[in-house]
């Protein structure tokens, strides 16, 4: 594939997947939750690995200590997460998902997959399936792809 190609075809990609992620937000009820995307991720995070500490959520989001801490804020002011001392270090906060966090962002997971399920059902033949198996398997390697030039 020539660059142009390939220029063209990530432009698609990128365009195709900010229409699938806002839909899969308005399907999922992501919107009633008052949260921002960027909130409910990190949100999601601190369900999936908490007790976890802020720096490695900002680890995790590839995103700043400073951003990591609004969005604790704002999630720790709606009463969806707390933190705790660290029992190994004291000078080390622990945050966890209060248990509706965890029920929230389990509701909005399954209203994505269901989503998900129904519009493959409905727009993808039976003889395509395994196109989508293998776009998954795509798109898993250019997520996980190591360019080796640090960013952009």
């Amino acid at each position: 594939m020539t660059s142009d190609e390939s220029i063209e075809s990530a432009q698609r990609l990128n365009d195709a997947m900010k229409r699938l992620r806002a839909r899969l937000r308005v399907e999922s009820g992501q919107h009633a939750t008052g949260l921002t995307v960027t909130q409910i991720t990190v949100l999601a995070s601190v369900v999936r690995e908490g007790p976890v500490t802020a720096a490695r959520l900002a680890s995790l989001e590839h995103v700043s200590p400073q951003s990591i801490a609004q969005s604790l804020a704002v999630l720790k002011a709606a009463g969806l997460v707390h933190s705790e001392p660290d029992p190994r270090d004291g000078r080390r906060k622990l945050v966890s998902a209060d248990p509706a966090a965890t029920a929230m962002v389990e509701k909005l997971l399954a209203g994505r997959a269901a989503f998900l399920a129904r519009a493959i059902d409905k727009a993808v033949a039976p003889g395509e399936r395994e196109d989508v198996d293998r776009a998954v398997e795509l798109l898993e390697r250019l997520a996980a792809v190591d360019l080796g030039d640090g960013g952009i």
